[in-house]
């Protein structure tokens, strides 16, 4: 006879709120985990992505154009994630054509993920705008590293009609130059403002935890990016993530 299974929380009793969240089991709720890598931050501030230097961006919503800078790659599936013009969430999988762009069916103000579905790409995949010269395009607004699949990038946009509730954070950082050390950002910008420093901590070859035991706020329309600089010129590599549980609001439960 078969044996019917079911969680602790079908049964009424308690299951961590988080967990919930993640299977599915709390209305208007999912959970945020974004991370990112930088291999080469120097004593000139930069954003923690893939691509390096401070992150760029779109000025207003664009076809992207996706592409590797290796030839061979024209088997490869990407599926790209972001925001449209009303920051409303839009993804789509785009078949690569090796170093020739192939063009997103959406139009993205927001590209702040992406991920190789099928057929591991030889060459790195970026997503962009611009002319694109041996599969690189003039700006790129995401990578994904050969090897890697996923774009690494601690770099997001709260859709509209969202919340996001920050709860934790990490950094890291490596470096064989002594007395190096770096100081890293966690920056938001409201909608319609600028930048503004949520979370500020110096390490030398270490890696820190830490949380918001109250969670921090992030509206709607808000971009969220990990920023480091380093005490001197040389290379550091720094990692990053922030995590969080992202609420629609106003919705209904019926």
């Amino acid at each position: 006879m078969a044996t019917s299974i079911s969680s602790v929380s079908q049964r009424g009793s308690t299951e961590p709120f988080e967990l919930q969240v993640s299977r599915g089991q709390i209305a208007m709720h999912e959970t945020l985990f974004k991370f990112g890598f930088n291999s080469a931050v120097t004593n000139s501030e930069e954003t923690i992505w893939d691509q390096g230097g401070l992150y760029a961006y779109p000025p207003s919503a664009s076809v992207m154009k996706v592409s590797s800078d290796n030839t061979g790659d024209t088997t490869t599936v990407v599926f790209v994630e972001g925001l449209d013009a009303n920051y409303e969430s839009v993804s789509e999988s785009v078949t690569l054509n090796g170093q020739t762009a192939v063009n997103t069916t959406n139009s993205y103000l927001r590209v702040f993920r992406a991920r190789v579905t099928s057929n591991e790409p030889t060459g790195n995949v970026y997503i962009g705008t611009g002319t694109v010269t041996t599969g690189v395009p003039a700006n790129v607004y995401a990578k994904i590293v050969a090897g890697e699949n996923q774009t690494l990038m601690a770099v997001y946009t709260v859709p509209a009609g969202h919340t996001l509730y920050l709860t934790r954070g990490t950094i890291s950082s490596g470096t064989e130059i002594a007395n190096k050390y770096i100081t890293g950002r966690l920056k938001v910008r409201p909608f319609g403002e600028v930048l503004q420093t949520k979370a500020v901590v110096t390490i030398s070859n270490n890696f820190i935890f830490f949380d918001w035991e109250s969670p921090l706020k992030v509206t709607e329309k808000s971009d969220i990016e990990a920023c480091a600089i380093a005490s001197s010129a040389g290379d550091t590599a720094i990692s990053a993530t922030f995590e969080g549980i992202l609420i629609k609001e106003g919705g209904s439960l019926g």
